[in-house]
């Protein structure tokens, strides 16, 4: 068994990520110590009370790598060289640093982690302590990793409110591949066609091509590096996407609507066995729309609203058109809820859409 996580941590990296597990481990007591390339990141993310800088003498028990993906292998080198420290990191891709730190003094020390959370937005100030609760954290140890490592990094997730997910290397960098990387890509393509786009027909946009094109936000050169850093098991992917492109493409040129309902049909079955809430199993979801007038504290009755309904609101959208006074909001609820909705609402005099 492990000594207990008692600090110091010493968080190298300080933009979302580390700044906000900085934050979790301030909330749960610890000593936590910042490293960065930029001392203005270090001064940001300490002015918000995730740590503070580094002192003489400091001796951290554990050491998170939240750096770039082209800079891993060097720091996670760097860290298990510095001293006895257990060391992780935060990096979308596995494989890559663990093969280059391989072989090195002191590997057994290090063991690899993936917290699946984090946004569009980038830097300490986007930071939040509670950005991993309920998500799912994957951690990697290798065949020579010891047991007191793994055991200190499991209680790391645990104090950030993560769930954790037991994976190889390998099996973590063909997971992110299939929901993260090639889904950011494929986002990225159909964001791309937007950008050149007439005005007039952006003027048709609504909240479906806004969900599809969401992650095509984020930062182009940290997305580089992690599907760089992943190319095998994105190449893949991408491969066997192509294929369904192609069917697509020949179903369409030809009029084969079977053909097309298959590719469709495929599509209702992969949205059926993504995970429900906090990695439960998925369950029937509805949506239910609501015409919201565009006036102060209407989007707060409606909530208030919902909330007296006595209906668990799963996830909230909001698509506002703005050749109308009014937004529609969408109300994710369990399937077997969403009438019992629709009647309180509508009771209570909301326009709402079936």
């Amino acid at each position: 068994m492990s000594e207990p996580l008692a600090g110091p941590v010493a968080i190298i990296g300080t933009g979302l990520v580390g700044t906000s597990i900085g934050l979790a481990c301030r909330r749960a007591g610890l000593d936590v110590v910042l490293h960065d390339a930029s001392p203005e990141h270090v001064r940001t993310a300490s002015g918000l009370g995730a740590g503070r800088a580094p002192a003489p003498g400091d001796r951290p028990q554990l050491v998170v790598v939240a750096v770039p993906p082209d800079h891993l292998a060097e720091v996670i080198a760097g860290a298990l060289a510095d001293g006895d420290a257990v060391v992780t990191d935060v990096g979308s891709v596995k494989t890559a640093p663990l093969a280059a730190v391989a072989g090195r003094p002191g590997v057994e020390r290090y063991v690899g982690g993936h917290p699946m959370a984090g946004s569009e937005r980038s830097g300490p100030l986007a930071a939040s302590s509670t950005l991993f609760d309920g998500r799912p954290w994957a951690i990697t140890p290798h065949p020579t990793s010891d047991v007191a490592a793994v055991e200190l990094v499991e209680e790391l997730v645990a104090l950030c409110g993560a769930t954790p997910v037991w994976l190889t290397p390998e099996e973590h960098d063909r997971a992110v591949a299939r929901t993260s990387h090639v889904p950011h890509l494929l986002a990225t393509l159909v964001a791309g066609r937007l950008a050149a786009a007439p005005e007039n027909h952006l003027a048709l946009s609504g909240q479906g091509v806004r969900d599809v094109t969401r992650v095509a936000a984020g930062d182009p050169a940290l997305y580089s590096q992690i599907v760089a850093g992943n190319a095998d098991a994105v190449l893949a992917l991408l491969g066997e996407v192509r294929d369904e492109l192609d069917a697509v493409i020949a179903a369409v040129g030809t009029g084969d609507r079977d053909g097309l309902r298959d590719v469709l049909e495929r599509g209702v079955a992969g949205t059926r066995v993504i995970p429900g809430k906090h990695g439960g199993p998925p369950r029937p979801m509805r949506s239910v729309w609501v015409s919201v007038p565009d006036h102060p504290g209407e989007l707060a009755r409606l909530l208030s609203d919902s909330v007296a309904s006595e209906v668990n609101i799963e996830d909230i959208r909001i698509d506002h058109d703005p050749g109308r006074p009014v937004g529609l909001v969408e109300l994710v609820v369990e399937e077997r809820r969403a009438e019992h909705l629709l009647a309180s609402l509508e009771s209570r005099g909301w326009v709402t859409h079936r």
